[in-house]
């Protein structure tokens, strides 16, 4: 994803991101732009630096990650 918020991810859409080497696909649940706890964890987020959290198709489980760790692999 680039930095300028042009191919940055929307709920509903398809990602992949690297999980302990392997990739990981999922969708994206929602975009975070305020210090808040999600996924079991703090993020630290705003509206200048969203970071997003996605569902992992293979776990169920859900982590946050910033748009640069996310592939775009389509809406589905």
């Amino acid at each position: 994803m680039n930095a300028s918020g042009k191919d940055r991810p929307a709920k509903g859409d398809k990602v992949a991101w690297s999980t302990h080497g392997t990739e990981t696909t999922g969708k994206v649940e929602k975009k975070i732009t305020e210090r808040t706890e999600a996924a079991g964890r703090t993020v630290d987020a705003s509206p200048e630096e969203p970071q997003y959290e996605v569902r992992s198709d293979k776990s169920g489980q859900t982590a946050v990650h910033k748009p640069a760790a996310l592939k775009k692999k389509g809406k589905s």
